[in-house]
């Protein structure tokens, strides 16, 4: 089996995990200042996904609470259509309603302090956005 990159898409910082070789669990790996070219940061997320031996991407789709999609999907779409282009890998959606509340809840649990959380709230939000798909719960598909 290879490994599942999840992304975390932010205007401003991408958070991303990596799975383990057996698909089982998600671990949060780094925080990617975006550089404001999209072709850019695909190219930066293509060689990563070279690197780790990656066969996808598990990027968190920001629905609105009615099960919508807003603007904040559409750009994570394009964000996704783009990679999916560059890297010819798959590229799955998987619903991340309140992914960041959560990620700052057990951060917040684990007695982080608040300049800490800010710096990694985005690559756990990545983390249980791959999780929640690895578990089978939320997998929307291409």
């Amino acid at each position: 089996m290879k490994r599942k990159i999840g992304l975390d898409v932010g205007d401003v910082r991408i958070g991303v995990a990596v799975s383990d070789l057996l698909g089982i669990c998600a671990n949060p790996r780094e925080t990617y200042v975006r550089s404001g070219d999209a072709a850019k940061d695909a190219e930066y997320f293509t060689e990563y996904a070279g690197r780790e031996d990656a066969d996808a991407f598990v990027l968190g789709l920001p629905k609105n609470m009615d099960g919508t999609e807003g603007p904040r999907a559409a750009l994570t779409r394009e964000f996704g259509a783009l990679l999916g282009e560059k890297s010819g890998l798959p590229v799955f959606y998987t619903d991340e309603r309140l992914t960041t509340v959560s990620a700052e809840r057990l951060l917040i649990e684990a007695d982080v302090r608040r300049d800490k959380r800010k710096k990694v709230i985005d690559k756990v939000a990545a983390t249980i956005i791959l999780q929640s798909y690895l578990d089978g719960r939320g997998g929307l598909g291409v």
